[in-house]
């Protein structure tokens, strides 16, 4: 699914000239291409973000809202280093995704838990805050294209969406798994039926291929939700019990097995990127 729109000879030449409003060093996109690498790790993220959310509430003795200002403090620090940087560095950049994953977690779980906000509100609020993002950067830069985070003020767009999908997709996961009954292997079906979906009316229907990808972004957040669940989770809840340890590090190590094979082969650095030297 990834998402190419029809470009003319002025899109063409953003490919290869600093973005408007680019300053020094900031001309590269800061977004991997997306390929199957790119969906393999953001589910494996967002799998991880589910069960290592649960390992640090229920092992740190933090309590969630301990846990919470914790992670959400790493992800600050994970962020200022990525904005800082020229280009994009697999390492650094699915790092941040992981922590949002973590952060986005916490967020739906402290609205849930401490606060006793229902997921069918937290589920809608998210939702809107995600349009607003949208309807906000749309009407700044004109685009919603991941091909363009290239400057300071898109890439802070580009988080901002993603922070809002990774608590979108918890309460709407959560939602389906728990408060439907429908048990944690059923939704993973479920959710992935409906990312086949979305795949189907982009090939096929024509369906706009921004739209396209942020809808199956969102989608993936509660399918690797469902799948950590249910590989954790203890066979009386209907998981497989693996535990969130055992679970947490085999989808940590095939995420930095993958980040360092593309580091080494940078097969997901758009065009752009690749034809020129980079810098920072």
């Amino acid at each position: 699914m990834t998402p190419e729109i029809s470009e003319t000879a002025e899109t063409l030449a953003t490919h290869t000239a600093p973005a408007p409003g680019a300053g020094p060093g900031r001309r590269w996109n800061k977004v991997p291409e997306v390929t199957v690498y790119f969906w393999v790790i953001k589910v494996l993220c967002t799998t991880v973000g589910e069960t290592a959310a649960d390992l640090l509430n229920g092992n740190l003795g933090l309590g969630l809202s301990g846990v919470s200002l914790l992670m959400s403090a790493l992800l600050v620090v994970a962020l200022v280093v990525q904005f800082r940087v020229r280009a994009y560095r697999p390492g650094l950049y699915w790092l941040v995704v992981a922590l949002v994953s973590v952060v986005g977690t916490l967020i739906t779980d402290n609205l849930t838990d401490n606060m006793g906000v229902p997921l069918q509100v937290s589920t809608a609020v998210f939702a809107a805050a995600l349009v607003g993002v949208f309807a906000v950067w749309y009407r700044s830069e004109r685009t919603l294209s991941i091909h363009h985070v290239d400057t300071t003020r898109r890439e802070a767009f580009y988080w901002a969406a993603v922070l809002c999908t990774f608590a979108l997709g918890t309460a709407a996961g959560d939602l389906v798994a728990e408060r439907m009954a429908l048990g944690y292997w059923l939704s993973a079906g479920l959710f992935a039926l409906a990312i086949a979906a979305v795949a189907v009316a982009h090939y096929a229907l024509g369906l706009d291929a921004v739209w396209s990808f942020w809808i199956a972004y969102v989608l993936t957040r509660p399918l690797g939700a469902s799948v950590g669940d249910y590989l954790s989770q203890p066979a009386a809840d209907g998981g497989l019990g693996l535990g969130t340890v055992a679970t947490s590090g085999l989808f940590l190590a095939v995420i930095t097995g993958l980040v360092v094979f593309l580091t080494v082969t940078r097969r997901d650095v758009t065009a752009r990127e690749s034809l020129t030297p980079q810098a920072g």
